[in-house]
């Protein structure tokens, strides 16, 4: 009921509004199951089982019987009957596990007793008593022969069979039900999750108002009024005006408390519920259970403007008509919702398979937008990764969801969270309510705030109540029930359409499956991890055995070029000599080649020696030792303080080497060259950057830097072998670390190298 006062979809509760809550809690407290009073339409007996003495009897059994109450306590059930009447033998026809009244037989009273006509004998066992119920024979109620029921349930079983939906089902029961009892009014409603009951079907007289389509109040049944119906799901109540007849003695004896009515059929009626009947223009009811899967789904409620007696036999063929409507629609439900499970499930072999032919999940899903909308019947969806944030159809903006995923973070472990109000349930993120009413996220990683959200819009809506949904406070701080039930018209607002159960248990199946695919492919990367790491010692070894093989060939080739034009070179042409010179320069220049070779296949071999190192210190020295190599030229030099990190200090020397080499080498022609080398200190690691504005690259060919003989510039421009960045790359990444660059086309690079912060 809250969830329907607010009208921004938040629950604004005033001091009258605390009031009417607590007085409502009051009237949930009611014991109705133990009002120590009947309907003085019948009387009550409580026996002992074993001798059936009278232990507790209605005060009104005197009109009846012809004696006091206080007389009639302690005597036997057969001395209350007519000559013959053999109790034991009526009583087994109890069956051991009844717990609702059970007509063992009609009797009459004893000679001499004021009622000479016959009873309806009523019996079932509760509370560790006999409960005896009399009520008088009575004509049908309706407008048929009470004895001609069989047929008229068998029309009505076959009819429901027929209907297509909920609202036929409900419309031909309260039309079988208004036959057979003759009430002036005969309605159906169906409770929603907050307890609220929607008109679905309706037949009545003329004259009767009319409720279909409107909403009763949650709060019109108190919680414990709702838990009888559950249990007993039949109640009649022939005349709102009647007197109680209390329980004599108050207590039963055998438990020392209140006698437990909850099954009887002559139960005394809370006040407050007659005083609702009254200002309804209801003065006789009857209401029929309907319940789907243990719990109560609806209500049968028939009316009439005058007292109205139902005859038992009429009281158990409604019973057996909502039992068949009840059985119906739970039928009716489970088929609905496996063809919604088998289209979710479809759903999810979908998108699991697109997943499975993609590289990640959020590719997968992406290729197909359409279906995973549909999944949740949302409107906007997104996927959250580590690195990514995509978004489908209307969602709310990055940072709000950005927010959202940290919001999500913070709640805990649960796998599914789902909203219909997101004003109310996350307040936390308010910029959530600009773009959706309703959320549906699944946590997709057991680690890390990896998430699928699902967004649906708010839906205002107008609820058509019958009656203003708050009942009046007594100056005693008591309910009393509403007077009006003319049509009352709120604007709802805040709400998406509800998240169905069988969604967020499907979110949960999709869940799982996700989990099984990022395992599953988390598997085949460390297979393939195994494989390249197996290949990459093999690829080392040769490169390794190559190198040292070809080292000395290389070198006897540019020693003899270069002894053959000191000794012959006088001798030979012009030509010949410029051949003898490209001899020598492609040999030194294989010979460097094979050397960096040597050191990449090491840099895989050797141990890392890992200690503190100055940066600051490694840089002045690389500066120095280049000095000659640009002392020709004009560089500006930008040296930050650099901190200390723990790395190999040969390996982290051969990076800078690296880097700040390129650095001077892309920078020729620049007039100033300008070189920046600094560092940024990050809570879990150390980043250093070298800046530089020389030549740059075009970043669509960035992850080809750092690959072996992989070069971005003519190496008639820029002399190198094409190993020293791929030899970075190795350095950092064997100190688990990571190197990344930064460029444009003639306007400078950027390249960095974070190593990890070992405490």
């Amino acid at each position: 009921m809250a969830a329907l006062c607010g009208h921004d979809g938040r629950v604004s509760l005033t001091t009258a509004e605390n009031a009417f809550d607590q007085a409502v809690e009051r009237c949930a407290q009611e014991p109705i199951q133990i009002p120590g009073s009947i309907r003085s339409h019948g009387f009550m007996l409580v026996l002992d089982e074993q001798d059936l003495r009278i232990l507790q009897i209605s005060e009104n059994a005197c009109q009846w019987l012809g004696s006091t109450a206080t007389d009639l306590i302690g005597k036997t059930l057969p001395t209350l009957m007519e000559a013959g009447f053999d109790a034991r033998r009526q009583l087994e026809r109890l069956p051991d596990d009844e717990i609702f009244p059970f007509h063992i037989g009609d009797v009459k009273l004893h000679d001499g007793a004021p009622w000479t006509d016959c009873l309806r004998l009523l019996v079932h066992r509760h509370d560790q008593v006999l409960i005896a119920e009399f009520e008088p024979c009575m004509p049908s109620a309706g407008q048929g022969d009470q004895d001609d029921y069989y047929p008229l349930v068998r029309a009505f079983v076959s009819s429901l069979q027929q209907a297509s939906s909920i609202e036929e089902l409900l419309q031909q029961s309260v039309q079988q039900v208004k036959r057979i009892t003759g009430f002036g009014r005969v309605k159906a409603y169906r409770f929603d999750a907050e307890g609220n009951g929607q008109v679905l079907a309706e037949v009545a007289d003329a004259g009767y108002p009319r409720y279909q389509g409107l909403c009763f109040p949650a709060s019109d049944i108190p919680r414990q009024a709702r838990e009888l119906y559950r249990i007993n799901r039949i109640r009649l109540i022939e005349d709102a005006n009647y007197t109680p007849s209390p329980l004599l003695p108050t207590l039963n004896p055998r438990t020392g408390k209140p006698l437990d009515m909850s099954f009887a059929a002559l139960r005394s009626v809370s006040p407050v519920h007659l005083q609702y009947m009254r200002n309804m223009g209801t003065l006789a009811s009857m209401s029929l259970s309907i319940v789907v899967e243990g719990q109560l789904w609806g209500l049968i409620s028939c009316h009439h403007e005058q007292p109205r007696a139902v005859d038992f036999r009429t009281r158990a063929a409604c019973e057996l008509l909502s039992s068949v409507l009840s059985l119906q629609l739970e039928a009716h439900e489970a088929h609905s919702a496996t063809r919604t499970l088998l289209d979710l499930r479809q759903r999810i072999v979908h998108m699991l398979s697109a997943m499975a032919d993609y590289d990640s999940v959020s590719d997968g899903l992406l290729s197909l937008p359409e279906v995973f909308l549909d999944f949740a019947d949302a409107t906007g969806a997104a996927i959250i990764s580590a690195e990514r944030c995509e978004l489908i159809g209307s969602t709310p903006s990055e940072a709000v969801i950005n927010e959202l995923v940290q919001w999500l973070s913070r709640r805990g472990d649960d796998a599914v969270f789902s909203s219909d109000n997101l004003g109310r349930d996350i307040a936390e993120v308010p910029e959530l309510t600009k773009y959706a009413g309703g959320l549906l996220a699944v946590a997709i990683s057991q680690i890390h705030s990896h998430y699928l959200l699902w967004f649906r819009p708010e839906q205002v809506r107008t609820v058509d109540w019958a009656g203003r949904p708050l009942k009046e406070i007594s100056v005693q701080g008591s309910l009393s029930p509403r007077h009006s039930f003319d049509a009352w018209h709120e604007v709802v607002r805040g709400f998406s359409a509800p998240w169905d159960p069988l969604v967020i248990d499907g979110a949960g199946e999709l869940r799982t499956a996700v989990l099984g695919i990022v395992l599953r492919k988390a598997e085949e990367m460390a297979q393939l991890s195994g494989e390249l790491q197996r290949s990459n010692k093999e690829l080392e070894a040769f490169s390794y055995s190559v190198s040292h093989d070809l080292r000395a060939p290389l070198r006897h080739i540019a020693g003899y070029s270069e002894l053959l034009g000191e000794v012959e070179g006088q001798g030979l042409s012009e030509r010949g000599q410029r051949f003898l010179k490209h001899i020598g320069e492609a040999a030194h220049f294989a010979g460097s080649l094979v050397d960096n070779l040597l050191n990449f296949s090491q840099m895989g071999r050797s141990a890392l020696r890992l200690s503190d190192v100055d940066l600051n210190a490694l840089v002045e020295n690389i500066l120095q030792e280049s000095a000659p190599d640009y002392a020709d030229r004009e560089i500006e030099w930008h040296v930050e303080r650099l901190p200390k990190v723990i790395a190999d200090p040969a390996f982290i020397n051969l990076v800078l080497q690296n880097l700040i080499g390129n650095a001077i080498k892309y920078t020729r022609g620049r007039q100033p060259a300008r070189i920046e080398i600094g560092a940024l200190q990050h809570p879990e690691t150390v980043e250093v950057f070298v800046r530089d504005n020389g030549v740059g690259f075009d970043m669509t060919y960035a992850s080809k830097l750092f690959g072996v003989f992989q070069r971005l510039h003519r190496m008639e421009d820029f002399e190198g072998t094409g190993i020293g960045l791929a030899s970075v790359r190795r350095i950092i990444e064997r100190h688990d670390g990571r190197v990344w660059a930064e460029g444009e086309v003639d306007k400078g690079a950027t390249f960095h190298f974070a190593l990890p912060v070992i405490r």
